[in-house]
């Protein structure tokens, strides 16, 4: 379109958030008519409320058109568009019957192995020890079922996190947007634009999930969400043989990362299976600490931009002065929740936080939830 990347990309994130915010009127309607309503049945959820959840629907046009419109698609993103829609069809159908894990599972494998096939795949892993004569590491015949593994393991990551209102869409827009500045400083006008039109999207979305949320996006959003960051996180990123091939990626998505780490190592400890269901996920620990959903959604959008800070400045300024920046960081949050705790401990009881249902009976049924 002869458009300079910044101002193309622009154009996109504001092309994105405008289709999301004004289709998501139409998706909630939809969701009532097919019956793909979240019903509060057990502890773990934080809404008292039946609430409609493909939400994910709006987040996906407001992508899929604004790219489609603002950019010429390449054989990596057709192929990275294709799997985005399986994942979508496979969101929509689980918001309705909710599938079973082994299902969603090997479908989500399906959709990964299409952008391989567009050849977005991890070839080269850069070398995360810094004394090494070694720079990077061809990964040959294991490109293919890594890369598979990490665009799966992402995708689920986000749906992990998709616990409070707003807090999967708006970490996902801070990754997002991190990925955008980042593509903009290495001069990657494709990553650039998909970023931008994801970024968007989750933001045109966002007025209709902040809490108190009038829609949640499902599995089809918080999937999907997931999915393109994996993908696009290896188109933009891992393709470079320096550490920041290594790093950046894991601080650009690493709150979703530390969280399914910190849940699959938890569930194995205690003897249950690493996709059983429990409420001791980051966000509802905050919640039990006496935090609100908002001041929760609040604390996590921090972390996540902190992250995303030290990514760009990893990208910019190299490996010593982000480790100066993350090292600083994590005092101050120790600190931090130290005064909070010895505040707790002296001060009156604190209140119990808005929505708290840690104490509702549990039930038989399957939650829809995915914390």
């Amino acid at each position: 379109m002869g458009l300079s990347t910044p101002l193309l990309a622009l154009l996109t994130f504001v092309m994105g958030g405008v289709v999301s915010f004004a289709v998501s009127p139409a998706v909630r309607r939809f969701a009532h008519i097919i019956g793909a309503i979240d019903v509060p049945r057990d502890g773990r959820r934080i809404h008292k409320k039946p609430i409609s959840r493909l939400g994910g629907l709006a987040i996906f046009a407001g992508t899929l058109a604004s790219i489609l419109v603002f950019y010429e698609i390449s054989r990596p993103v057709r192929g990275i568009l294709l799997g985005s829609v399986i994942i979508v069809v496979l969101g929509i159908i689980d918001d309705v019957v909710r599938l079973k894990a082994w299902v969603k599972l090997l479908v989500q494998i399906a959709a990964a192995l299409v952008p391989v096939f567009h050849d977005v795949v991890i070839k080269f892993f850069s070398n995360p020890i810094f004394f090494s004569d070694v720079s990077y590491i061809d990964l040959g015949v294991l490109s293919w079922p890594l890369t598979v593994l990490w665009i799966v393991a992402i995708t689920n990551s986000v749906n992990l996190i998709d616990g409070l209102d707003g807090l999967a869409v708006g970490v996902s827009a801070i990754s997002s947007l991190t990925l955008l500045v980042i593509a903009l400083l290495l001069t990657q006008p494709e990553v650039a634009v998909i970023m931008a039109a994801l970024a968007g999207a989750c933001v045109g979305f966002m007025p209709y999930n902040l809490n108190p949320a009038k829609m949640f996006m499902g599995d089809t959003g918080a999937t999907f969400l997931g999915y393109v960051l994996a993908c696009v996180s290896i188109l933009g990123l891992f393709k470079f043989y320096t550490i920041i091939s290594f790093a950046v990626p894991f601080l650009v998505l690493g709150l979703p990362i530390f969280d399914t780490v910190m849940a699959v190592v938890r569930r194995l400890s205690s003897g249950h299976s690493p996709i059983a269901p429990d409420r001791s996920h980051v966000h509802h620990r905050l919640i039990d600490m006496g935090f609100s959903q908002k001041q929760s959604v609040a604390i996590l959008y921090t972390l996540s931009a902190i992250l995303g800070l030290a990514a760009v400045l990893l990208t910019t300024s190299g490996e010593i002065k982000a480790m100066y920046f993350l090292l600083a960081v994590i005092v101050a949050v120790l600190v931090g929740a130290r005064l909070f705790r010895m505040n707790r401990r002296d001060g009156p009881a604190a209140p119990t936080a808005t929505g708290r249902e840690e104490d509702a009976p549990p039930s038989e049924t399957p939650p829809n939830s995915k914390t």
